[in-house]
């Protein structure tokens, strides 16, 4: 049986959402698809979409959903199902889902789907509860029919981060799309960078790098030596102690 979605309000009754404010373009721009002018103002619209749900570092060609695409340009989906389709494709999957805990990735498509940051853990909780029991399709599914997304978005506008002027903040938070795709946890679990320069670079830094993570054969094989040879030594002065007394 399903669990009912927890409860959940804002902190406060006038609940703000942080934005990345630049002066004099307080709006964010809406792409709509009942306000397109130009069959070149789709691309800017599915551009729009892939920015906003991907990732700027996930913009690129192969990541790109061509038959998803093709469906809305033809107008046989919605911008809704476009962004559906984003959210179950392979790729956010990959490199979204994959490296995050379940919180995380809450956190991350409250972001980009309904744009704004989360109220609160218990709403990052109950929406967690959601992707544990119904898995991500379902998870997905109920965001996308939450009265949060319609009322704002509705079936056509693409979603965007919802700004809002604070009073005595010249600046908000970098835009949700510019934030790292993981999270500290995952973050701290990648591999050390490689120094710059490379396997051909003579540099001491990346030797040293290099010797960490693969010594050599001959030096792990000496130092095996030095290390038993030493406790061979020791045990012979103890023995020596022991016999002398």
């Amino acid at each position: 049986m399903a669990l009912s979605l927890l409860t959940y309000s804002p902190v406060s009754q006038n609940q703000r959402v942080n934005g990345f404010e630049v002066f004099g373009d307080e709006q964010p721009r809406i792409f709509d698809t009942e306000n397109l002018l130009a069959p070149s103002e789709m691309d800017v619209l599915i551009t729009a979409a892939y920015r906003q749900i991907y990732h700027e570092q996930q913009m690129l060609e192969h990541h790109r959903e061509k038959a998803l695409e093709s469906q809305i340009r033809a107008g046989q989906i919605t911008v809704r199902d476009f962004i559906r389709g984003l959210l179950l494709s392979d790729s956010f999957r990959r490199l979204t889902f994959d490296s995050n805990n379940n919180y995380r990735f809450v956190e991350l498509c409250i972001q980009r789907v309904l744009g704004r940051q989360v109220y609160s853990d218990r709403e990052k909780l109950s929406w967690s509860i959601v992707l544990a029991t119904q898995g991500i399709q379902g998870f997905v599914d109920q965001l996308l029919s939450s009265d949060d997304y319609l009322s704002n978005f509705g079936e056509s506008i693409v979603p965007y981060q919802r700004r809002r002027i604070l009073p005595q903040h010249a600046h908000g938070e970098v835009t949700f799309e510019h934030m790292a795709r993981y999270g500290t946890d995952y973050r701290d679990r990648l591999p050390e960078p490689m120094p710059v320069g490379g396997p051909g670079a003579s540099n001491l830094a990346y030797l040293r790098w290099d010797w960490q993570k693969n010594p050599p054969k001959a030096l792990e094989t000496t130092w095996v030596g030095l290390f038993y040879m030493g406790m061979g030594v020791i045990v012979l002065l103890l023995l020596s102690t022991l016999l002398g007394l």
